[in-house]
């Protein structure tokens, strides 16, 4: 009874933390999303906080959508995005795979140097001058070789590739099967929840990219989503004259974070099931 009673207080209390957790992080958004569709008038009405808007106006996604800089930066976000993470995801698996080897020469040397550049960085002004002296400056790949791998991640798929069974890869070995082939045709296939999430972290990371665009790239044509957003985000506010016909900036802020965030938002519930999922479950047989 006494441990019973225990439980139900337990799991009452975390219920709660979690709603309390849930609203501090839905709340937001929807804010942010209500006044990007209700009219400013109505904002400020309620004292510029709306929730639930009564009328919905897309005033603000139109004249968003109408100035050229955005669906350029949304362009070049998305090659970013897509380019980056599939070279992150190559490289981070190919550096893992030999590191979760026990056997490779060296092999404890080179996990050295990975947890070192995880630990310390040579800093922004070499990084700067190597980027420049490689003439990436400029270049959208200023956005994408620096950040190449991610040590965290290389360790991350690392640790994964070493929980796989060993028996599968002695059986591969026995049969003939060189290490390309096994990389390609067991460890990557087993790896699927693993590579799926880290390819979710580069994706994010390669998205919300906004300091290395502000480092490298001084051409605007070149501007990522995220600097166009703050751009639009530091416009200061004009007076108005018709509340009911301008569309004022606060709402064309509200409306960019919303046109930034939204894809990732979206794309995200179709690969949560993949963070958990087992792959190797029933691979070994006997």
């Amino acid at each position: 009874m006494v441990r019973g009673l225990e439980d139900k207080i337990f799991n009452a209390v975390s219920y709660t933390i979690l709603a309390l957790v849930g609203l501090a992080t839905v709340v937001p958004l929807l804010y942010v999303l209500s006044v990007s569709l209700t009219p400013y008038a109505e904002v400020l009405k309620n004292g510029g906080y709306v929730l639930f808007p009564k009328e919905i106006t897309f005033n603000a996604y139109e004249k968003l959508l109408s100035n050229s800089a955005i669906p350029r930066a949304f362009q070049i976000t998305i090659f970013v995005t897509v380019v980056g993470t599939a070279i992150n995801l190559t490289l981070t698996a190919l550096l893992a795979y030999p590191l979760s080897r026990k056997g490779m020469p060296g092999r404890r040397l080179f996990l050295f140097m990975v947890v070192f550049t995880l630990l310390f960085n040579g800093g922004i002004i070499p990084t700067y001058l190597i980027v420049k002296a490689t003439g990436l400056i400029d270049t959208v790949w200023a956005l994408i070789v620096p950040n190449a791998i991610w040590s965290f991640n290389v360790l991350v798929m690392k640790g994964f590739f070493e929980n796989l069974p060993e028996e599968i890869f002695e059986s591969a070995r026995i049969d003939g099967a060189h290490e390309w082939r096994i990389l390609l045709r067991i460890a990557v296939p087993l790896s699927i929840p693993s590579i799926i999430t880290i390819g979710l972290f580069y994706a994010v990371g390669h998205w919300n990219s906004f300091f290395a665009a502000i480092m490298y790239i001084t051409d605007r044509s070149l501007f990522p989503l995220q600097v166009v957003v703050r751009e639009i985000l530091m416009m200061t506010q004009q007076p108005l004259e018709n509340a009911e016909d301008m569309v004022p900036t606060v709402t064309m802020q509200m409306s960019a974070v919303i046109f930034a965030s939204l894809p990732i938002i979206a794309v995200y519930p179709f690969l949560q099931k993949h963070f958990t999922k087992g792959m190797i479950i029933g691979s070994i047989k006997g």
